[in-house]
């Protein structure tokens, strides 16, 4: 971003104009008669007294007299020039040419004037005619550079910077005009060398921050081009280039507050600049603001309406909000846009439709993650779950046994139990009495704990007339969920037909009368039920596992859990604990953060953030995260301690003493009372 209407100094060549008066008057004085002679001479005299008209005059009448001498023609441009008849100086310069093929500075004089009317292609084609005549002369290879910047042949212009710096190394103005030119062809790595340069060997008159801060954001150079942007709005608050520098620099540098004003200040002064929409809308979206973050999402997407990032992002948004409708629209936009390569997309699109209930289009999805990602156990394990939820079991079966000779999961063996029971209660519905067997012995092999599996598989066994086995798991069943009447029920009934049957045998009659089976049972398990019990089973392994200091395993269980309930702060929050207690700081901070992005207004996120920052001494973002517990939850006592520990670790004692006695206004324990009032005490000495 190349601040709008750079002047260039153009350099003014005395020595030009000297060395071409002393050649062609050592030429030409003696040529001209001494006529002509007096009527120069009287032409110098008026023009030393600034009377151009009659000075023109004289020359003109001593041209009458010499029309062939150089001389007097130089003398006519010179006058015209002064008079800014560039028009009538360019014709006497033509007609100087003519007489004096090879005087280079001719040449130069004609583009001067030119490059002075804005007619930059004219003024290069007289700069390239001298330095044809004269290459020696390095001056005019900044005349040409000049000229080429300013017809924005910025390659070119480099070129000839850099030759006439070859010998001139210490001329700033070329330096400067060289550095916006790098920066004009997206160079900026030397173009902040260049500023750089400037900046620190000619301080005093530097004032080109705008771009030197331009290219340090190009450089990702954040800090220093935060320093060198703020310096140009301070000179300059209407510079547009630099506070939209400005806004993304403190964006990338997540001084997010800083960045929202400075895009407000930005679209204040020109709200049509809808490309930044896009880099708004991702800090609306970053600090939580979703309602404005998909209004600026919309306003990009109206004027880019190609541009799939954006899409993406407000998917994504809406996804955050469970609006997963207008979620789905947008990743299918993505999908139809060409960016069903792109397996997060993929990913998050199936997720939602799962999420919908839509299983069809759920699995569809997760077939193309696995054509993008084969083998990928997430993925995998969310297809089997969606074919669970679809009344697909025997598929789901088939893929959860698939998983589990990968990976030892507990959810999955979980799953595979529940759907060997809902595919043998299937089978036992449709008569496949053997197959409904089979099933209910994998579940209870399994460990399954439902007890309709002993149920079913009760009733399979009295339909094949095995009847020990039936009364063995019906009395399992009933023993599992005495409250089932329906167990009992159907276990009395089960008792008296045998009777029946055994009595019949015993009076000889020889007819067996077929068992009746009435099975009441139940369709699609409600899942989502089932999961939030497992999900709920697995966080309480996993805080005994925290407690018991096995961090690793209690992570694992964490993130197992997630996989039932992805977006449970909660979850997140205790994975960044188990992080933190294994000081592994990295991985706190960003589930912190993920906590943080599901639920901005989590305000133990934010604390706990804050003191993984304080152990890195990272101070900023330490206060920032404690005071945005504060702003959230302003009766949490700690939080003013913290904050308060951690302007006193900044030496900013004013503020410590503040935050310390905001915490004895919110305090209720009575121990840390005495403490901290002998740190007040100590701070205001």
């Amino acid at each position: 971003m190349l601040d709008e209407g750079r002047k260039i100094k153009k350099s003014i060549i005395l020595t030009a104009l000297v060395l071409s008066l002393v050649s062609a008057g050592g030429a030409c004085v003696y040529a001209m008669s001494s006529e002509a002679g007096s009527l120069y001479q009287e032409a110098c005299t008026l023009e030393y007294n600034r009377d151009f008209v009659q000075a023109v005059e004289k020359i003109l009448e001593a041209i009458k007299i010499s029309p062939d001498d150089a001389m007097l023609y130089t003398k006519l441009a010179g006058l015209y020039t002064d008079m800014d008849k560039y028009d009538e100086a360019i014709a006497a310069y033509t007609k100087v040419t003519e007489l004096k093929p090879t005087d280079s500075f001719i040449h130069i004089s004609m583009g001067s004037i030119y490059e002075t009317q804005g007619k930059y292609k004219e003024a290069l084609e007289a700069y390239q005619n001298a330095l044809k005549i004269f290459p020696e002369y390095k001056y005019n290879y900044l005349n040409i550079a000049n000229v080429q910047y300013q017809l924005k042949d910025y390659k070119n212009a480099i070129d000839n910077f850099n030759t006439f710096l070859d010998t001139y190394s210490q001329h700033w103005e070329a330096r400067k005009s060289l550095a916006a030119s790098y920066l004009a062809v997206d160079n900026p790595e030397k173009a902040v060398t260049e500023y750089e340069n400037l900046y620190m060997n000619n301080n005093a008159e530097f004032d080109d921050f705008a771009n030197y801060g331009i290219a340090l954001y190009k450089t990702d150079d954040y800090d220093k081009a935060v320093e060198m942007l703020e310096k140009a709005i301070e000179k300059d608050p209407e510079n547009l280039n630099a506070k939209v520098s400005l806004a993304l620099s403190y964006q990338k540098l997540e001084k997010n507050d800083l960045a929202l004003a400075q895009f407000d200040s930005v679209f204040k002064s020109n709200e049509n600049l809808t490309f930044l929409k896009l880099d708004y809308a991702n800090l609306l979206a970053d600090m939580g603001k979703n309602e404005q973050a998909i209004a600026a999402y919309q306003d990009y997407v109206k004027a880019y309406p190609d541009a799939v990032g954006a899409y993406k992002n407000l998917a994504i948004v809406y996804q955050r909000q469970k609006d997963y409708k207008n979620a789905i629209q947008n990743f299918e936009q993505v999908v139809k846009m060409g960016g069903d390569k792109d397996e997060e997309v993929v990913i998050e699109l199936a997720a939602c439709y799962h999420i919908q209930k839509d299983y069809a289009n759920a699995i569809k999805y997760y077939d193309k993650a696995l054509e993008l990602s084969p083998g990928n156990i997430d993925v995998l394990t969310n297809k089997a779950i969606a074919l669970h939820a679809d009344n697909k079991f025997s598929d789901a079966i088939a893929l959860y046994e698939e998983i589990l000779k990968t990976k030892d999961s507990e959810l999955v063996k979980n799953n595979l139990t529940d759907a060997y029971v809902s595919q043998g209660n299937i089978d036992l519905k449709n008569k496949n009495y053997q197959e409904a067997i089979n099933c209910y012995i994998k579940a209870i092999a399994g460990g399954t704990k439902d007890s309709d599996a002993y149920y079913g598989l009760a009733k399979a066994y009295q339909a094949i007339q095995e009847n020990d086995k039936a009364t063995e798991f019906y009395e399992k069943a009933i023993s599992m969920n005495p409250g089932n009447i329906k167990y009992s029920e159907d276990f009395a009934e089960f008792i008296a037909d045998i009777n029946k049957v055994a009595n019949a045998d015993a009076e000889g009659d020889g007819e067996i009368k077929e068992i009746s089976l009435r099975l009441d049972t139940t369709e699609a398990a409600n899942l989502d039920l089932k999961y939030s019990k497992k999900n709920q089973e697995l966080i309480a392994d996993a805080d005994a596992l925290s407690k018991n200091k096995s961090y690793d395993e209690a992570i694992k269980k964490y993130k197992e859990a997630l996989t039932l309930k992805p977006s449970d702060e909660q979850t997140l929050l205790k994975i960044g604990d188990n992080y933190n207690l294994k000081n592994d700081e990295t991985n706190a901070i960003s589930y912190y953060k993920k906590a943080i992005f599901v639920n901005p207004e989590y305000s133990d996120a934010w604390f706990n953030l804050g003191l993984v920052y304080a152990k890195q001494k990272n101070m900023s973002q330490c206060k920032k995260s404690f005071q945005k517990a504060i702003e959230i939850n302003p009766d949490n006592a700690y939080s003013y301690y913290a904050l308060a520990q951690a302007y006193e670790t900044d030496g900013d004692k004013a503020n410590a003493i503040k935050y310390y006695e905001l915490f004895l206004d919110k305090n209720k324990d009575s121990s840390a009372i005495k403490a901290v009032q002998e740190k007040i005490t100590n701070l205001k000495k």
